[in-house]
């Protein structure tokens, strides 16, 4: 029965129960519907923003092409979790994940929120380049500078998954099988290993603290700078278009890290309670952020338009640009 899939010799567990959300038993077909509508609304809106940013000329500038990566790991996002939440308030069995399963959920998962969070902090370098350094701008963030930053950004994030993953399922599991959370994620996975995961748990709090605590160091870091600048602006119109473009931004990032914060730093207190806070930045803030950045920025909501009914959404003549 032992089983050897590169992790330990050691594991017997083949699968185990994720035992999903709380209340969301009371009433399954309700949240089915619930979360079905999210997820549909959250593959929606990011693909009309990839379809967007990817096919109108006007939206070429480098807050665009990251705007596009950002879409695509927030619909990758919520479709490592949201699936799984579903086939589990329709069938008991749907609750059922295999070890191996398991252990791609939790390497997708954190693969693509910490590139996400890498992503964030590379957007508000961009951003503090556009305002604060506006004649250096078109030199340091060309194209392939823009190419580079996004690929560094998913090879950190892959590289910080995997040894996530890889510290996680070395561990032997052998005994309790019921996840109390509704998806493999690291603090609810250690609990069912059949061995001390001191080591573990201070890796992760410090791995992740670490890489939250810089990325969002560098980005208020960023912002503070970018406010001074936007206060010296001389026109009320300059202001009006940093302000809305850098106030979308910060406002994503506050509804990505502030969940995480009360999550990891409290490993010992998950459960199937403690699943709320994930709820909201691996289900709710993929779909929110969609409509974040529309009704926030001018140019994406003209791009938009322009999609949707082709070239409806141009400016009148001598009406003033967004």
């Amino acid at each position: 029965m032992v089983m050897d899939i590169g992790y330990t010799n050691r594991t017997v567990v083949k699968h185990f129960l994720l035992e999903g959300l709380m209340y969301t038993g009371e009433h399954p077909s309700l949240f089915f519907l619930i979360f079905l509508l999210i997820y549909s609304i959250t593959l929606t809106g990011n693909l009309f923003i990839l379809l967007t940013v990817g096919s109108d000329p006007h939206l070429r500038s480098p807050m665009y092409h990251f705007l596009g990566h950002l879409s695509f790991l927030d619909a990758c996002l919520s479709t490592v979790t949201v699936p799984k939440v579903l086939a589990g308030l329709l069938t008991q069995g749907g609750k059922v994940i295999s070890f191996q399963g398991c252990a791609v959920q939790l390497y997708c998962f954190h693969f693509l929120a910490s590139t996400e969070c890498f992503l964030y902090t590379v957007m508000a370098y961009d951003r503090y380049l556009a305002i604060c350094q506006p004649l250096r701008y078109p030199v340091a963030m060309h194209r392939r500078a823009c190419a580079t930053l996004a690929g560094i950004t998913w090879a950190t994030g892959a590289l910080h998954s995997a040894t996530h993953t890889s510290l996680t399922f070395r561990l032997p599991y052998c005994g309790p099988r019921r996840v109390a959370y509704f998806f493999c994620d690291i603090p609810p996975v250690l609990k069912l290993a059949c061995a001390d995961t001191t080591v573990n748990e201070l890796v992760t709090l410090a791995n992740i603290g670490v890489v939250a605590a810089g990325c969002l160091t560098l980005i208020v870091t960023s912002y503070v700078f970018i406010l001074a600048a936007v206060l010296r602006m001389r026109t009320a119109e300059g202001r009006r278009r940093a302000f809305s473009t850098c106030s979308a931004h910060f406002t994503v990032v506050l509804l990505y890290y502030l969940p995480p914060v009360c999550i990891y730093l409290q490993p010992r207190s998950r459960g199937v309670g403690a699943g709320a806070p994930a709820v909201f930045y691996t289900i709710v803030t993929p779909m929110l952020n969609p409509f974040i950045y529309t009704l926030r920025n001018r140019e994406v909501k003209r791009a938009l338009r322009r999609l949707l009914c082709g070239g409806c959404g141009e400016p009148l003549a001598g009406s003033p640009p967004g």
